[in-house]
């Protein structure tokens, strides 16, 4: 029996390992949200394929029609997860859950967050801030690059209180926000 607090992988490795257009197309992701490795990718596919499995499962259940509320249930519960989750808008259905991108669940992260916002120049210096404890969600410390933002703390993410960053003197701050201001 395995040790139940051991760690497991939360990834698949892709099956074709030297597939060309899979490389270029994971490397563009990963230049372009700053992520450490394709690791990082393969987690938010795999996340990706969770969700789009319970969707198919939810389409089977309803077109059997053995328990409507059953089936009304699991969907409002994994609807409603991936609205408070940020993946989904408002009126949402089934086929948009089908329909759901690699990019979305990337854009969710802090680091990426901490980019649009304009607290960091490049997605690689957000994820020097996230790790090294400069960005905070309403005034709590999140030192996880990919942290999951939800959608009701979008508002909240700032410089960390006792962060170097909240002095208005700091060179770096002001390089920041003169590129914000262009």
């Amino acid at each position: 029996m395995a040790y139940p607090g051991k760690n497991k992988k939360s990834y698949e490795t892709p099956k074709r390992p030297f597939e060309k257009t899979r490389i270029e197309e994971e490397t563009k992701l990963v230049i372009e949200y700053g992520l450490r490795n394709k690791r990082e990718v393969w987690k938010a596919q795999a996340a990706l394929r969770k969700y789009r499995t319970g969707a198919r499962e939810l389409l089977a259940l309803e077109s059997g029609a053995t328990n409507e509320t059953l089936a009304a249930r699991k969907k409002e519960n994994l609807i409603g997860h991936l609205q408070r989750v940020g993946l989904l808008g408002g009126e949402a259905d089934i086929d948009d859950v089908l329909s759901l991108r690699i990019q979305q669940p990337l854009e969710r992260r802090l680091q990426t967050q901490v980019y649009r916002l304009g607290l960091a120049r490049s997605p690689k210096q957000a994820r020097q801030l996230v790790t090294h404890g400069h960005i905070a969600i309403g005034g709590r410390r999140v030192d996880i690059p990919s942290y999951q933002v939800r959608r009701d703390e979008e508002g909240q993410i700032a410089y960390y209180g006792r962060s170097p960053f909240t002095n208005a003197d700091h060179p770096e701050l002001n390089r920041t926000l003169g590129k914000r201001r262009r």
